[in-house]
């Protein structure tokens, strides 16, 4: 085991030769001889002049060295009772007669592709077969809703979108097919072909003149080779939320992400070749592209496709039943499924069913962890449970206790310590560094590592406006925090609207413009509070137009429905207050923050901006009467 403050300051000092090491695990077509340059947009290109497939290094590459047999998939759906195991052979099979089919269909490099599917195989077939052909993919989480779909299909523009015929949220079936046909009626731009997987669960698949189905496409094309890509080509775009409510496609490349994950397998999470690891999230979030996909068939690792829910699936001892049934080395999941577990089943008694010698190390990201939860996890499985923090603009961990490099004691509340490649730093308003526990922004030293963010989709503007311009010679992360006297860094959240529900990172602005379109809403706030469960959740408070007659129940029945309708269930908008007024500072803007501290019951120096203090006290009583930042009775 190397020491962990010589590695991450070699990574530091001397990046390009730290990098040009990494790189040299993966199998080039060209390896790269200029390791890093100044990108136009203020950013870094990593490994410009190399070339390479990431298709062909998840998938080829190992079955040329002879473990075509190993298991690359382990599928799980409890909510089907179904189960498979791919093995790297098959993957191969799968994912170049899809490729041959979508290319067919007159994909070629550089086109677009979106991805909208439930946690099935075939969504990660449809993933690697777009790269394969250096096509750039775009996936779409399946919960979100035809407005939220159709506003990236007139970003990205795909040629072609992949769905299927529906997914399922425990026992409740959602339609995926209505969904695509009202996105693409709703959206400008209009896709060539839409290939639909039908699952064969009974579900009524809308038949359109755009249709292509999945299957008889694949059974009809010839498989096809991996195409050479630059190590900046684009390889996808994944839409995260935005400031201004409208998503900005953060744009990954091939070669420097490659490097990074494969890196990080090792380093970050303890992984070797050949063992068994499974990330618990959704392939429509950024932890399911690097680390249920990419990162695990780079490694080549034995990844875990689970189609479920840590409770209800059938009950809160399901992830202990994967982790025994297929032997899994390393986890990694929200704090949210954690707590989910711990509500259903407090004394562990469930976890105790099983045989879970195999785990060696549980991984918590995507949200900030608390103390309670991380205590009793480890006290429950009894390995050591590492916090960590990263971002959809990273790619990969920034903040970990490297267990692959030197395991270090874990302090809760903590997300551990600078991983390799980031020069991370807390610096003040004034642009002057913090001192030891004193809050701050976390921002990033220039250059950042490879895999990081290359832009944002068709909008540079965009992406050196929210990254680069606030501190210049930094990436600016939007979240705060600060450093203890022993270099632990501590993330204490978000320094803009956006919220963390459950892991899922959302605008709190898009809700606030779909409340404020209530034809009985004069103005309203949108805001994240404290969820025992979620972590956050959003709460919405609105003031009423002279003279509307409609009941405050109905009200917030329609706000929810149509935030349900415009967004989908994953906003997780339940509530909405009718107050009198909303606080604001002398020139009018919405004191939010104050709003949301008053909620969680934190500490609130009173703005000397306001317009009126009064409107506290008002506020307060409108919270109590809703039982808002009351602790709920514990059952005994």
């Amino acid at each position: 085991m190397m020491n962990y403050n010589d590695f991450y300051s070699e990574s530091i000092r001397n990046p390009e030769g730290f990098w040009k090491k990494q790189a040299q695990a993966l199998a080039w077509d060209t390896f790269p001889t200029e390791i890093l340059k100044s990108a136009p947009n203020g950013g870094s290109h990593w490994f410009a002049d190399g070339k390479l497939n990431m298709s062909y290094l998840c998938i080829d590459r190992h079955i040329e060295a002879g473990h075509g047999d190993q298991v690359a998939i382990y599928y799980d759906s409890p909510v089907t009772n179904v189960k498979a195991t791919i093995t790297y052979l098959e993957l191969r099979e799968e994912v170049s007669k899809l490729a041959g089919g979508l290319k067919k269909l007159g994909l070629e490099k550089g086109d677009t592709a979106i991805i909208y599917m439930p946690m099935i195989p075939q969504a990660v077939y449809a993933m690697l077969a777009c790269a394969r052909l250096g096509v750039i993919h775009s996936v779409v989480f399946g919960g979100f809703a035809p407005h939220e779909l159709a506003i990236r299909i007139d970003d990205c523009e795909p040629k072609v979108i992949i769905t299927a015929s529906n997914g399922i949220e425990i026992e409740k079936i959602i339609p995926y097919k209505p969904f695509v046909d009202e996105a693409i009626s709703l959206a400008k731009h209009k896709p060539e072909r839409v290939v639909i997987f039908d699952r064969k669960l009974g579900v009524d698949i809308p038949q359109r003149n755009y249709d292509v189905d999945y299957e008889t496409l694949v059974k009809d094309s010839e498989p096809v080779d991996p195409v050479q890509v630059a190590a900046t080509h684009p390889l996808y775009i994944l839409y995260t939320s935005g400031t201004t409510g409208t998503p900005k496609g953060i744009v990954r490349d091939t070669g420097g992400y490659a490097t990074a994950l494969k890196a990080s397998m090792k380093y970050v999470y303890g992984v070797e070749e050949g063992d068994v690891y499974w990330a618990a999230s959704d392939v429509g979030w950024v932890v399911g592209h690097s680390y249920i996909v990419y990162a695990p068939l780079l490694n080549r690792n034995s990844t875990v496709l689970f189609e479920g829910k840590p409770i209800k699936t059938p009950d809160a001892s399901t992830f202990w039943r994967v982790i025994s049934e297929y032997q899994v080395k390393v986890m990694f999941t929200a704090p949210t499924a954690i707590r989910a577990i711990k509500k259903e089943d407090p004394e562990g008694l469930l976890l105790k069913k099983y045989d879970l010698s195999c785990l060696k190390y549980q991984f918590l990201a995507g949200e900030r962890c608390d103390v309670a939860t991380l205590e009793w996890t480890k006290q429950k499985l009894n390995v050591p449970v590492i916090d960590h923090w990263w971002q959809t603009e990273s790619g990969w961990p920034m903040l970990a206790n490297m267990v692959g490099v030197e395991l270090q004691p874990v302090k809760p509340g903590s997300a551990g310590f600078p991983v390799h490649g980031y020069d991370i730093q807390i610096m003040g308003e004034d642009g002057n560094p913090c001192g030891v526990n004193e809050e701050g922004y976390v921002l990033v030293k220039l250059p950042l590592p490879p895999g990081c963010l290359l832009d944002v989709w068709q909008n540079t503007q965009r992406f050196t406006a929210g990254y680069l311009e606030k501190f210049p010679g930094y990436y600016f992360s939007g979240d705060g925090g600060y450093k203890d006297e022993d270099g632990y860094v501590f993330i204490t959240g978000r320094v803009d609207d956006i919220i963390n529900v459950a892991g899922h990172r959302l605008s709190t602005a898009e809700m606030e413009e779909i409340v404020a379109s209530h034809p009985a809403i004069a103005e309203c706030a949108v805001f994240g509070i404290h969820c025992d469960l979620k972590g956050q959740r959003p709460l919405g408070l609105a003031v009423l137009k002279s003279g509307m007659d409609i009941s405050a129940e109905n009200l917030e029945k329609e706000v929810v429905q149509n935030v349900r309708h415009e967004i989908g269930a994953v906003a997780s908008f339940k509530q909405l207050l009718v107050v009198n007024r909303l606080p604001k500072t002398r020139s009018g803007k919405i004191l939010r923050k104050l709003l949301r501290n008053i909620a969680d019951k934190s500490e609130y120096p009173i703005p000397s901006t306001i317009d009126d203090v009064t409107i506290i006290d008002e506020i307060k009583q409108v919270y109590s009467s809703k039982n808002i930042g009351k602790p709920k009775k514990q059952a005994i």
